[in-house]
Formats: structure tokens, sequence, C-alpha cells
């Protein structure tokens, strides 16, 4: 098999042979699993954005959180092992491994080293385990279930905001949007809100705290009316007769590709935000929505044992 006939970011198995390859190059030395990481994005000839994608949380990128996972499924079964923080290093066993010339290296493979079984067998204790049953680490796995339930809840508060009236949806997205950071106080904002007559504009919003700019909104709480190009030709024309070049569009339907083209022939900078988008901030900036249950995820801090001398 070679470099090109996987896929563009190869799974945490599919790079535990390369990567103990790498690590026998020089096995009286370590290897830095930074520099294990740029070598395997070169063999695999991964473009800067796929080394650069993230997880769905956002906290590390996908690739390099996957050469993690391999050194750390490589470890557990004793091919590897870490002395320094960041750095790996072959073993006699890595090494016997390799002389065996193996296909690719797998869980399968693993198991057959005493070591792995035990942390295999301690994690399959969890029903919800997958530990290597698919191409997903235990960390991608927890971004992945994280996605399914953020994505039910914005279906679901996307379904509830649907059914309020017109007005409320008005005054939450000024939440939305003083939780963000604009228009000073929820007071202040407040009364903004249909203030600015009609014509197409639905309220005004400071840009900042200070109140250096004013921010124009148009606040559409339709259930399944698509918002097309006539409308922001509406609501750029109201910015235009108050001499105004910022606007927000929020609705809880969604934009055609007409409307989404025609805020590029504008002057005035507009942002359109459709239901989903809307949902989504809601959730980020706790609007209408609680926490329910947390889960931390630690892991070794390496600074706290600097000053032991005993290797």
């Amino acid at each position: 098999m070679t470099f090109s006939d996987v896929t563009p970011i190869p799974d945490y198995e599919t790079l535990m042979l390369p990567l103990l390859k790498l690590a026998s190059e020089n096995p009286s030395a370590e290897l830095r699993v930074l520099d294990a990481t740029n070598l395997l994005a070169s063999k695999y000839r991964l473009t800067p954005e796929e080394r650069s994608e993230l997880l769905p949380s956002g906290a590390t990128f996908k690739f390099s959180s996957r050469v993690s996972w391999a050194a750390t499924y490589l470890k557990k079964a004793g091919l590897l092992e870490s002395r320094s923080r960041g750095y790996v290093r072959i073993t006699l066993r890595g090494l016997e491994a390799l002389k065996r010339q193996p296909s690719k290296i797998d869980g399968d493979l693993l198991s057959q080293y005493e070591d792995f079984r035990q942390f295999r067998d301690k994690n399959k204790k969890d029903k919800n385990s997958s530990l290597s049953e698919n191409s997903e680490t235990p960390i991608e796995s927890i971004d992945a279930q994280y996605r399914k339930v953020r994505e039910a809840l914005a279906s679901e508060l996307l379904e509830k905001v649907k059914k309020c009236s017109p007005q409320f949806f008005e005054r939450l997205v000024i939440s939305v949007l003083v939780k963000m950071g604009y228009g000073g106080s929820l007071k202040d904002a407040g009364l903004a809100i249909g203030r600015s007559g009609d014509g197409g504009v639905d309220g005004v919003i400071k840009e900042d705290k200070l109140g250096l700019d004013n921010i124009y909104i148009q606040a559409k709480r339709w259930a399944d009316k698509c918002v097309g190009s006539p409308d922001i030709d509406q609501f750029v024309g109201a910015l235009s007769k108050k001499k105004a070049n910022k606007g927000i569009f929020l609705t809880t339907s969604t934009f055609s590709k007409d409307a989404l083209a025609s805020v590029e022939k504008y002057e005035a900078k507009i942002v359109l935000l459709d239901g989903v988008q809307v949902a989504n901030l809601m959730i980020d900036y706790g609007v209408g929505v609680s926490i329910d249950q947390i889960y931390e995820i630690k892991k070794m801090d390496y600074d706290f044992f600097e000053d032991d001398d005993a290797g």
C-alpha cells in the first residue's frame, strides 16, 4: 500500500505502522511527536487545509490528534515508550514487531500483547467504548456524540422559536447580539426594538458599548418561507434612507441563493443569519438554554513531574 492509496487524512490505526517505522530510524534517540506529525503529513501529502482541519469541538487539529492517539496505543502495547514530554522512543518489542514486517498495525495486532489487552479490556467495560472498532479516536468519538447532541438541541430550539411571536423573535435576537458584545446593556438595546419604524428595518443596536456606530436589524420569524433577494433589497433600501452602512438580517427560515449572492453587490456591509445559525448562536452564548451536564477531559500535566529526578 502506498501513501496515495489511503484517504487524505488517515485514521489513527493507519498511522501506527509508519509512526513506528519513523521511531525505528534512530532506535537510540527519542523522536519528537511534533516532528513525526510533520513528516507523516508530508508523506501523506496533506494540504495545509487538511493539516489545519479541526475536530468538531475546535479544540485541536484532527491529524495531530490522530498521530498522538497512534502513539498512545503503541505505548500501551509496549512498542513505544515515552520518557520526556512530547517525545517517544521505540522499544525492543517495537523493533521485534517491525522485523516481522507487518503490512499494518491495528488493534488486532496489538492485542497479542498482554499490556494492550489489559488496556483494551478495561476500556471495553464501558459499553460505549469503541476502542479499535472504528477509525475514530476516543476524542473524535466524544466530539461526534457532542455534535449530535448539539444539532438536536439546535433543531429543537429552532422549532420552538418558529412558534413564538415575531415580537418575541425580535427581542431574542437582541439578547443574542448583546451577549455577543453589541449594544451596550440589554435595557438600552431593548429600547431600540421597533423604534426605527417600518420600511424593512425592525431595530437598531450599537456596534459596541461606546456606541461608535449603529447596526440596523431586520428579523423575520418565518416558519417555511424562504427569504429572497427582494427582501434583502428592501432592507438595503431602508439602510440607504438612514445613511447607514451596516445591517444584520436574521430569520428563522433560510435564504435563497439569490439572496445570499445579492449582499455582495451592495456597498453596505450586510450579514445574513439563517435559522440554524441563530439557533447555534443561542447555544454558544447561552440564550434560551441552560447547562445540563459538564464533562471535563483532563490530560497529563508533565510540568508537575519535571522536578522529579528519579527518571
